[in-house]
């Protein structure tokens, strides 16, 4: 029976994830702590509004899209202490709040590393800087999309992927919440309808279109493989697709649902 593997939340965009034992569904889609907080670039402080909701697009903060450069630092979020850690290859670059001194203290540090990897010349682009951290440290909001969603892949297609490229893909590329084992190569692109995972229970909304982030080792931070044309051109795609985005249903959508590590997946119809 497919279930779940391991489990993913990020607590600031485009930075390491936390692997728990369990996640929080919440009613509107998101996962409870989930990319809560975010750094932007200076003048993109203030979302968008799409379809009547708040949207950050990834290309106006740090995301892995365009600093693959910030995968190697190793990130902890205290919740509770609203309090973030960051270090790189073992060593401190900042732990601080996230007052007003704090979030000065993470942003000139954070943009001090980013300025010295290869992508430094884009955080030098008009108006970018100084960066702003923003985001309350509770609320989930800075999701690629306006729309709350879950983000599920099947090891099997990774694994699948991984040989076509003649390399072990590390799946956290791919940013997900959920890794499912026991599917077959590219099955969870097959879902429609309604999914359950555990308790909680979904309904299919559509693949994720990938984009050049996947391109990033996790670990160094190099482009190291061409996840995106490998999907077009060995495996025929018109768009490369990798995972499904899962929106809440039944009872999920009222009061939202826990997610455990070995839950089984399920399609229903």
């Amino acid at each position: 029976m497919p279930h779940v593997a391991a489990l993913y939340r990020y607590p600031v965009k485009g930075f390491t994830p936390e692997t728990p034992d369990s996640l929080f569904v919440q009613p509107d889609g998101r996962i409870r702590g989930d990319r809560v907080l975010a750094f932007r670039f200076g003048n993109a402080v203030e979302p968008l509004i799409r379809d009547g909701l708040n949207y950050w697009p990834k290309a106006e903060g740090l995301a892995m899209q365009d600093f693959p450069g910030i995968g190697p630092l190793q990130l902890r979020f205290d919740e509770e202490q609203q309090r973030l850690h960051i270090q790189h290859n073992g060593d401190v670059l900042v732990d601080a709040g996230l007052d007003e001194k704090g979030r000065a203290l993470l942003c000139d540090r954070v943009a001090a590393y980013v300025l010295e990897t290869p992508e430094g010349e884009r955080l030098r682009e008009p108006d970018r800087l100084p960066l702003a951290l923003i985001g309350d440290g509770h609320t989930s909001q800075f999701q690629d999309r306006p729309r709350g969603f879950v983000s599920v892949h099947g090891r099997g297609s990774v694994l699948a992927l991984g040989e076509a490229l003649g390399r072990e893909v590390d799946e956290r590329r791919f940013r997900s919440n959920i890794a499912v084992e026991g599917l077959a190569p590219w099955d969870e692109l097959q879902w429609a309808g309604r999914v359950r995972i555990g308790a909680a229970e979904f309904v299919v909304s559509h693949q994720i279109v990938r984009c050049l982030a996947t391109h990033a080792n996790p670990e160094t931070g190099e482009r190291d493989a061409p996840v995106m044309t490998t999907l077009t051109r060995t495996f025929g795609q018109e768009q490369p697709t990798l995972g499904t985005l899962l929106l809440p249903a039944g009872g999920t959508a009222e009061a939202g649902a826990a997610i455990h590590l070995g839950d089984q997946v399920e399609v229903l119809d």
